[in-house]
């Protein structure tokens, strides 16, 4: 579309957007909510198109929330390119999109947190500390402020997909939260916004943790003993350039705890560092 055709709104308050989405629900129609944090790609795109399929009205929020961010995390150098995001969301015939400032999100004397352990205590929750208070957080509020049907998250955030299902659970919130597949590059590397860190070296290699994944959910189907598999692969990435393993597990999505036997839903998952960017994946093996 060009500029002429533009129709996406945009809100930047709170106000606005409650005003558009009450108005919609007047109306009786059905709201599907895409939260991002900008710098969006094909992985974004295919949640934006599955609540536009599913729903009458897509509303995309673009905010990169400083608090999921650790204290040596990239949120200084994170990708952002508002102008960019915008064009492209028109372009895929989103209805409206909320891009507040950090003062609209937390005023200065915000205090609320919201955690969910036991989920949010392992993996990323060791490796990121404050990640899973912060990501529950944001998004608790941007469900109360929208009030959608449906909210839509990608699985290559696995745990994190989960720590918002518990949370909408246990906090009643009448919103069904939906899972969408992981997007990956022809190589099966998976859709990032952090991709763009790596160097062209680094990016050659990064397709190695998926193929290690692949491996893992393979042998494990096969009878394999998961502890020993998990040991070869890290030694595989070790062995390609990948710096540094933050985790390589076998879990399934009750707790997140790493098993030595499957029992479905069962997922290989592996965090790891290529130079400077840190890497997630994850494939289903029952």
């Amino acid at each position: 579309k060009n500029n002429m055709s533009s129709k996406i709104q945009i809100v930047r308050t709170i106000s606005d957007l409650r005003s558009k989405i009450s108005y919609w629900r007047k109306n009786r129609l059905s709201i599907g909510l895409v939260p991002t944090m900008g710098a969006l790609h094909d992985g974004h795109f295919s949640l934006v198109k599955r609540s536009i399929n599913t729903t009458d009205k897509t509303v995309v929020t673009l905010f990169v929330n400083p608090k999921q961010f650790g204290q040596n995390d990239d949120l200084t150098i994170y990708p952002r390119d508002e102008v960019g995001d915008i064009a492209a969301l028109d372009a895929q015939g989103v209805d409206l999109l909320f891009i507040p400032s950090l003062e609209e999100m937390y005023p200065t004397d915000f205090a609320t947190e919201i955690s969910v352990p036991v989920i949010g205590d392992v993996m990323e929750g060791v490796f990121r500390p404050g990640f899973f208070v912060g990501v529950a957080t944001v998004v608790a509020k941007l469900l109360i402020q929208s009030l959608p049907d449906k909210a839509f998250f990608g699985e290559k955030d696995l745990q994190q997909l989960y720590v918002i299902k518990k949370m909408v659970i246990d906090l009643d919130m009448p919103v069904e939260i939906i899972g969408c597949p992981i997007i990956r590059e022809l190589d099966g590397l998976a859709f990032s916004s952090r991709n763009v860190y790596l160097s062209a070296d680094e990016r050659a290699r990064a397709v190695e943790l998926y193929k290690v994944l692949n491996e893992i959910a393979e042998s494990a189907m096969n009878g394999e003993q998961i502890p020993i598999l998990v040991e070869k692969a890290e030694k595989r990435l070790i062995g390609s350039g990948f710096t540094k393993i933050d985790y390589l597990a076998v879990c399934n999505t009750h707790n997140f705890k790493e098993i030595d036997y499957l029992e479905a839903p069962t997922y290989a998952l592996g965090a790891v560092w290529l130079g400077e960017t840190r890497l997630i994946d994850n494939i289903q093996i029952c």
